[in-house]
């Protein structure tokens, strides 16, 4: 008689074990001595087994029967049950499960049980292939750059140099050069930390370049930055530009200093999401000339805090070249800007330009200044205005100071507290619709680009376009996030989904990007559904499936785009199929959201019709991909600055919005 089916895995891995011990390598003695007392296996327990041992060959992992007891076969179990679709499994989305062993995952369950899994939470991520704040690698203590055989060169030259602490470096130094290059490069969660940098130094020079770059997750912090350093010049270029999440902070930042000149260029440029700040910058400081060429440009989400900003400078000169321009909903703050401060000159161009929304404000600018200069030339020219304030502006100043607006310009602006003497508006103004919309037609018909934040051509389509033999742009559909894994569902339900006690459970201390990226995601799934919604925010495998069960029956099927292959460019469609025949159905759309653990935002919305298509080479018409697209027939609901009306025009309620499902998200609907 056939064994019970719920124990057939345990019967197979025991013949698995009887196998590979009879074919331990032994000694002459432990041969001879066991020989007469080991009995054979029995052959009607090995029959997978069999050819290989007549062969005199040992099996290979990879035709070993999985082991019954790991994560992934309990959900292996856990899919069978529940989903009767009759379908083989999503490669993609097992090959997401836990890989904790056994042992691993019972020994974790326990501590999470107990409120202990903090205690080995280091070995916990690297067990389960999660995301975690890391600790600085490596510390740097140096009284001066101008010790060792660096110092012999005249310069201290750092490459390929990623996730450390330098906590006093450079100090005291004279002459010569420091070189950071390529710093923190493409990494996850990097913890980079400068203390006591070039404190004092004597005309030395330093320069940054391609820091932190292409990351995910970054913390970077400058503490006490070339305080009271006399002569020299900096340059920080391509800072934390292209990364996914962001903590900056520079504080006391050229104090005191004397005559020192500091360049940024491209600093935070098309970044995503996340919070920067200076505090006392160039405080006190003597005839320092600091400048910002593309400040926080085509970056989206990024708010940025200025605070003590050139306060009781003397003789200083500040610019920024291009601040904010394209940015989508910036949020900045500058608060004490060149207040007390003695025959400086500030001038700011170009910002806001091409913004989308936002809410910037301007507290105590120039306030009690003495002789001094501000402009600024083109502010607040926002595509899309935002709330803008400025409270307290030359305040108290001298007579002699001068302020100027070359051009003033938005909705929603507001100036409080200003002084009446010395301050020019040559134009101000704020920008109907009308104006917008002639803007937008001047820009239109000279060819100029759209701005930065506007969606990747192909990233939104019309449902027309999804015909065979059409040719159209596909966006960059590849998965930018860090990989993570799910953790099983057994210690997930045992983790608060509380973004204070998962952040001092991992280590994400305040102040880090780990911290915005629990506070954000947490946020995100506490939002209330919108009008037709229904969401839920899946901490593991098992809450995905069942929450795809709960909206469409156990009768579905998992759907993505197979690779990457005809992202970022130029692709023709070939066959194109409607699932459920076309009609209008309902689907569970699943996006992944950056957490230390594979979390996804799932959610269940009416109207949608959902294609499979076979994407096409342009040029040779073979087949590269096979891709999956959503198109939402209800827009009623969505805002009027989504990027899919900033895209393909029209409004909300007006049109059907298509999309492709990018790598790492998926869609279930009901199998055919």
């Amino acid at each position: 008689m056939a064994p019970p089916r719920h124990h057939a895995h345990l019967l197979l891995a025991i013949n698995v074990v009887l196998a590979l011990l009879c074919h331990q390598p032994r000694s002459a003695a432990s041969l001879s001595s066991n020989a007469a007392v080991s009995p054979s296996p029995s052959p009607s327990l090995l029959p997978p087994l069999r050819p290989m041992m007549q062969r005199g060959l040992m099996p290979r992992l990879s035709e070993l029967p999985a082991n019954p007891f790991t994560a992934k076969a309990a959900f292996v179990r856990y899919w069978n049950r529940k989903v009767h679709s009759n379908r083989p499994h999503p490669a993609f989305f097992f090959a997401k499960l836990s890989p904790l062993s056994p042992p691993d995952a019972a020994a974790f369950s326990t501590l999470a049980a107990a409120g202990q899994l903090g205690s080995r939470i280091r070995a916990f991520c690297a067990a389960a292939s999660l995301l975690c704040p890391k600790t600085p690698s490596s510390s740097w203590t140096k009284s001066s750059s101008g010790e060792g055989a660096a110092a012999a060169a005249g310069a201290a030259p750092f490459k390929n140099y990623e996730n450390g602490n330098f906590s006093s470096y450079g100090n005291s130094g004279g002459g010569g050069a420091d070189q950071f290059a390529v710093y923190s490069s493409g990494q996850s969660s990097p913890v980079d930390s400068f203390r006591r940098y070039g404190k004092g130094s004597q005309g030395r020079n330093d320069s940054f370049t391609s820091y932190e770059a292409e990351g995910n997750v970054g913390t970077a912090s400058f503490t006490s930055y070339n305080g009271g350093a006399t002569g020299g010049a900096g340059g920080f270029s391509s800072y934390a530009g292209e990364t996914n999440t962001v903590a900056m902070s520079f504080g006391n930042y050229d104090n005191t200093g004397n005559g020192r000149s500091r360049e940024f260029m491209a600093y935070t440029q098309d970044a995503n999401t996340g919070e920067e700040s200076f505090a006392a910058y160039g405080k006190a400081a003597n005839g320092a000339a600091e400048s910002f060429k593309t400040y926080g440009n085509h970056s989206n989400s990024i708010a940025s805090g200025f605070v003590n900003y050139g306060d009781k400078a003397n003789g200083a000169a500040d610019t920024f070249s291009s601040y904010g321009v394209n940015g989508n909903t910036p949020e900045s703050t500058f608060k004490s800007y060149a207040a007390d401060s003695n025959a400086g000159v500030d001038d700011f161009k170009v910002y806001r330009d091409d913004a989308n929304v936002g809410n910037d404000s301007f507290t105590s600018y120039a306030n009690n200044a003495n002789g001094a200069a501000a402009d600024f030339e083109s502010y607040g020219k926002s595509v899309n205005p935002g709330s803008v304030m400025f409270k307290g502006y030359g305040l108290g100043s001298n007579p002699n100071h001068r302020i100027d607006f070359t051009r003033y310009s938005g909705d929603n602006t507001t100036f409080k507290a200003y002084s009446n003497d010395g301050v020019e508006f040559k134009e101000y103004q704020n920008m109907s619709k009308l104006e917008v919309s002639k803007l937008e037609a001047e820009a239109t018909a000279a060819r100029r680009p759209l701005p930065m934040w506007s969606p990747e051509p192909g990233k939104f389509f019309r449902e027309r376009d999804l015909v065979a033999g059409n040719r159209m742009p596909m966006p960059d559909i590849a998965d930018k996030l860090p990989p993570r894994a799910f953790l099983p569902r057994d210690i997930a339900g045992k983790i608060p989904f509380d973004a204070t006690a998962v952040s001092v459970l991992f280590g994400a201390a305040p102040g880090t990007a780990m911290r915005q990226v629990v506070a954000s995601t947490v946020a995100e799934c506490a939002r209330p559904p919108s009008r037709g919604e229904t969401k839920r925010c899946a901490t593991s495998a098992e809450d995905i499936v069942d929450f795809a069960v709960e909206m469409l029956g156990d009768n579905i099927a998992m759907r993505t785009t197979e690779s990457t292959a005809g992202g970022g460019g130029e692709v023709r469609l070939g066959r194109v199929a409607g699932v459920a025949g076309g009609n209008v159905t309902r689907s569970v759309s699943c996006h992944q959201s950056l957490f230390p653990y594979l979390v996804y935002y799932c959610h269940s919305v009416p109207s949608v019709r959902v294609y499979e298509a076979d994407i096409l080479a342009v040029d040779s018409s073979q087949k590269i991909n096979h891709g999956v697209a959503i198109c939402h027939l209800d827009t009623s609901d969505w805002s009027p600055n989504h990027g899919a009306f900033i895209g393909l025009g029209g409004k909300p309620g007006e049109i059907e919005v298509c999309h492709w499902i990018f790598e790492g998200d998926m869609t279930w609907t009901v199998a055919n």
